[in-house]
Formats: structure tokens, C-alpha cells, sequence
């Protein structure tokens, strides 16, 4: 697979605490060279990035970040922000408390409210795999596909693990047809990357993709 094609695959992320604008300008400017599918920031930066970048690249956000357990009412007001302030796609994150009860209904319910806060635009769903077991997993990737959401998302990258080549086949194997499955957290090479593509993902969220690329731009050989 061509570096380029998994580029295209990309959400060049940046969401560290200490983020600053001249940061996530930098990462604009990487994200439109590499041919990135978008840049991830705070939702604080949403506004200002897609004023810098217009209809160059789309710009995605995070919300009920990292943790999930903010009220459904609070979640869908920073999505609804956040598209309002120019955000193309929106990276949620479930209530995990809820998913340990097996409120399977509510998971769905939520996800659906913020899907409509999101005025047409992308929903991901951040489900938090590495707290999760397979049964749980499994469980949600029919909420997710009951939802209305768009993508189903394995982690934050917040947390104390990210994604896996088998929560991706898990996906693979459990979410409807129109869900599409990204991968994100702990992907460090271009191995990687092909295999999570390969098995299913439709994204990527990464910064180490492009840092490779730029490695590479350096050395001649790309």
C-alpha cells in the first residue's frame, strides 16, 4: 500500500493538554501537505482552525473527552459548538460506566442525541476498548449501529492502551454495513497502519504517520 493512500486515511491528531494555536496550525499545515483525512484538535481550536485551513482540510474535534461521563445534555451542546463553529466531524466518547451496567439502551439513546447535535455532520464513537471485554465490545458495536452514528472508534489514546489489530476485526465482524471503523491510539508504524487498513479501518488516528512521512520526505525516499 502506497504511503500516500494511508496518509489519505489519517486524522492527524493532536489533543495534548499543553496544545498551543501555533501547534495546531503547524499540524493544519501538515495535515493539507500530506493529503491528511483530517486534523483532530481540542474543541477549543475548532474555530480558529477552519478559519486558517477554509475547505482545504476538514476539521474534527473530541468531545465528552476522554473520560464519557459528562451528561448526554452537556455532550450534545459541545457538539453542537463545535459544528457550529466550523468542526466537519465530531470523535465522542461512550459513558464506559454505562457500558459495565449494560445500559445497552441508553449508550444508544445518547449516541442517537448527539448524532442529531450534529447536524448531518460525521459522529465517531470512541468506545474505550482497552477497558472493555469482548462481550461488552460486541454489545456496543450494535448500539453504535443502531445509532445513527457514522464510525465506531476504538480508543482515546488516553488511556491505558489503544488500538489492536483484534478489536478491529472485532469491528469488522460486529458493526453494520454503513458503520466504518477507526483505529486509533499507539500506531507507530507504516506496518501497522496497512494491517489496521487491511483488517477493516476506514481511519487512522495518528501523528506518528506523517512524522514517518516527513522521515522519509528528509532521506529522499518518499
Amino acid at each position: 500500500m502506497e504511503l500516500k493512500e494511508i496518509l489519505s486515511k489519517c486524522d492527524h491528531t493532536l489533543l495534548a493538554q499543553t496544545a498551543t494555536w501555533e501547534e495546531i496550525r503547524a499540524l493544519c499545515d501538515d495535515g493539507i501537505r500530506y493529503g491528511c483525512a483530517s486534523v483532530c484538535i481540542p474543541a477549543s481550536f475548532v474555530k480558529q482552525a477552519k478559519e486558517y485551513v477554509g475547505q482545504k482540510l476538514p476539521i474534527c474535534t473530541v468531545i465528552g473527552f476522554p473520560n464519557g461521563y459528562a451528561t448526554t445534555a452537556s455532550k450534545c451542546f459541545m457538539a453542537s459548538d463545535a459544528v457550529d463553529n466550523g468542526a466537519d466531524e465530531v470523535d465522542m466518547v461512550i459513558n464506559i460506566g454505562w457500558a459495565k451496567e449494560g445500559r445497552w439502551e441508553d449508550i444508544t439513546a445518547e449516541i442517537a442525541a448527539i448524532k442529531a447535535a450534529c447536524k448531518g455532520k460525521l459522529l465517531k464513537v470512541i468506545i474505550e476498548t482497552c477497558l472493555l471485554t469482548d462481550e461488552e465490545k460486541i454489545a456496543l458495536c450494535k448500539c453504535v449501529s443502531d445509532s445513527g452514528a457514522d464510525y465506531i472508534k476504538t480508543s482515546t489514546g488516553f488511556s491505558k492502551a489503544g488500538a489492536t489489530f483484534h478489536d478491529v476485526e472485532l469491528f469488522a465482524k460486529y458493526v453494520a454495513p454503513h458503520v466504518k471503523i477507526k483505529a486509533a491510539g499507539g500506531i507507530s508504524s507504516l506496518e501497522d497502519a496497512e494491517k489496521f487498513i487491511m483488517l477493516g479501518a476506514s481511519r487512522l488516528g495518528t501523528s506518528r504517520i506523517v512524522k514517518i512521512a516527513k522521515g522519509l520526505e528528509n532521506d529522499g525516499t518518499y
